[in-house]
């Protein structure tokens, strides 16, 4: 479910909107929250034009979001295990850092290792 607005929450789990994907107009980014951190994740519209090959939506990144959560979660645990990020301190993630784990996944999928 995405609703209009300058916060817009794509319906991923439960009810509770703190936990859902939802984009920030004033900063132009997808943002999830991840709980184990306490603390969101954003993606800036530009690391999400990277990965989409197109001008995004912000219904357009939010789809993107579902159908790809896996890689996005293990990007930002990565990143956040890398950079030694303390708990409860927000951080974002670049197109590359999702594609890698993107890639990882295919590879995974087709048995490579």
């Amino acid at each position: 479910m995405i609703t209009d607005g300058s916060d817009q929450r794509a319906g991923l789990r439960g009810s509770d909107l703190k936990q859902q994907a939802h984009w920030r107009t004033d900063i132009q980014s997808l943002v999830f929250p991840i709980k184990d951190h306490a603390a969101d994740c954003a993606v800036h519209r530009g690391a999400l034009r990277t990965l989409l090959g197109t001008e995004p939506t912000q219904e357009a990144c939010l789809a993107y979001f579902v159908k790809f959560e896996e890689a996005f979660r293990a990007a930002a645990r990565v990143k956040i295990e890398r950079k030694g990020i303390p708990a409860g301190t927000n951080l974002h993630l670049t197109s590359r850092d999702i594609a890698r784990k993107l890639l990882e996944s295919r590879q995974t999928e087709r048995g490579e290792q």
